[in-house]
Parts: structure tokens; sequence; C-alpha cells
């Protein structure tokens, strides 16, 4: 193979017993570690109609791939809690947050997302869950955007998020903490096999009569993994990457979203400021690692054209 197009991955007895064989390897591995889950088939179904259906399509799945296999490692997560590995932390988070970022309510000190509790309104909870509904979906449909525009930029991006994400999860084991509703429901003694609760997010889905953020966090893979706040380093992610793309004024929307996210992760008792704080410094820390690998290892850069061939 010489050129870019002779690098497509064709379909032949190899390709369709890698496909298949892997297929079979995570139902089997994902059946073991977290039990099985219907989850599990649709993501294969995904996988294999895509990887079938044509070549633009298989060169999409191929590339998305990278966000396939972070997601799985989340996924995993659940099989390893990270409170099995060290001590959470719960009253002294709480307590460094309320002397740090402490508000004075009626003689008494609350921490900002128990004050905006108190101020909460239907707006407010409307245009905050609006605003949360946005951590996945808009990091996905701009990779999409770039998947068809910029591949070599796509593939930036995509890994990027990955790496911001395996600092991210580093810590969730090095520093197991709870989340500021943990607090609220449970005190600050430690209960290891807590379910994982919508908090604020739930006026939200008793306003719209609907149960979305419920379903989500039912399947969270660990309730105490609050520190850092990757919902508050992906936006960073996207609008950084936007701002390298020249994307104008859609660099304002993601502005919008990442301030949005922000806010709503203290407003809807998910997240500290301090939690906000740590995944805003998990994003700057995976942009600088990622474009010092990039400029150091011409070992990466080459795989890095080898996968653009693939998927051009």
């Amino acid at each position: 193979m010489t050129n870019a197009h002779s690098n497509d991955i064709r379909i032949n007895a190899k390709s369709v017993s890698i496909v298949t064989g892997v297929s079979v390897a995570y139902l089997i591995l994902s059946c073991l570690l977290v039990g099985f889950k219907t989850d599990q088939l649709v993501l294969i179904g995904i996988f294999n109609v895509l990887f079938y259906a044509s070549v633009v399509t298989r060169k999409f799945i191929l590339g998305f791939t990278i966000f396939i296999v972070y997601w799985i490692i989340f996924d995993y997560m659940k099989a390893f809690p990270n409170y099995n590995y060290n001590d959470v932390a719960v009253g002294g988070l709480y307590g460094a947050e309320k002397d740090i970022f402490g508000i004075s309510v009626q003689g008494k000190t609350v921490t900002p997302n128990e004050y905006l509790r108190m101020q909460s309104t239907d707006f407010l909870d409307a245009i905050t869950g609006f605003f949360y509904l946005c951590w996945i979906p808009v990091p996905l449909a701009f990779a999409a955007y770039l998947f068809f525009k910029n591949k070599r930029q796509f593939l930036y991006f995509s890994l990027t998020f990955v790496l911001v994400n395996l600092l991210g999860f580093v810590v969730y084991y090095a520093y197991p903490a709870a989340p500021p509703w943990y607090v609220q429901y449970h005190g600050l003694n430690f209960h290891p096999l807590t379910q994982g609760s919508t908090a604020g997010l739930s006026r939200f889905d008793r306003l719209f009569h609907i149960s979305l953020f419920k379903s989500i966090y039912e399947k969270g893979s660990n309730v105490f993994a609050a520190m850092p706040s990757l919902h508050s380093s992906y936006p960073i992610v996207v609008l950084y990457y936007g701002i390298k793309n020249r994307l104008g004024w859609v660099n304002i929307f993601f502005g919008l979203v990442m301030i949005g996210i922000w806010f709503t992760a203290v407003y809807a008792s998910h997240h500290y400021v301090l939690d906000v704080l740590a995944g805003i410094l998990c994003a700057g820390l995976g942009i600088l690692l990622f474009n010092l690998l990039l400029s150091a290892s011409k070992k990466f850069r080459d795989f890095l054209g080898r996968y653009e061939a693939v998927i051009r």
C-alpha cells in the first residue's frame, strides 16, 4: 500500500473475522465485568452495521472507535470501584469548599451549591438542564463535523478528548470524592453502595414530566467521582479546537455552553466549585500534554498519519 486510498480497510475474510472476534470478545468481557446490558448489543449492532454498510460509514465508525474505546473504559470502571483503592473525600472536600467559596446566609456559611439550591427557579431549572444535556452531544457533533471537514483535526480533537478523560480517571482513583448532593442526602459518613442521583437535575425532569436525567444517572459508573468535573473539561476541549479551526460565531455558542455547564454543575449540586476548577485544570493539562506529544514524538505523528489514511 503506497497511498492514502489504498489504506482503506476492505471487506474480506480477515476484516470480517476481526470485527466478529472483537464484537464477541467485547460482549463476553462486558458480561464478566459489569453484567449483560442491552446497551452492549446496541453498541455492537451500531458498529457492525456501519462497518459493513458502505465505505463512508466504515471510515466513520473506524474514526469514532476512539470514542467507543473511551466509553468502554468508562463503563468498565463499574467493575473496579475507586473507593476500594483510596479513602473517599466527603467531609474534607465539603469543608474546603465552604472555607474557600463559602457564602454567608443569615449568619450561616453555606457552599455555593447550597446557596444556589435556595435560589432555584423553573427558568433556571430549564435552562441549566438544557446546558447539561450538551455535555456529550456537542463534543460528538463537533467531532462529526471535523471528521468530514478535516480528518487530521478530527484525530487531534478526539485523542485530546480521550486523554483528558484518562487524566480525570487517574484522579478518580487517586482521590475519590463525593459530590455535593451526597452530603445533602447522606451526610458526611461514607456509604459505599450509594446509588447515583439526579440531584438538582430532577427538577428539570419534573418540570417537563420526563425521566431523562434519572435514566442517565442510573447508569453512572461511580458515585464517588466528582473530582475533577469532566463535564467541565469537555467544553474547553471543544472551544479550544473550535478556535483552532476558526469557526467564528460558532465559538460563541461553544463558550456559552461551557459557562452554562460550569454553572449547572454547581447549581444542580453535582459538583463543587473546586471540582469545576479541577476539571478546567484537567482539560488544560490534557491539551498541553497532547501538543507536547505531537511535537516531540515522530512515532506518534506517523501513527496519526496511518490512522488518517485509513479514515480518509
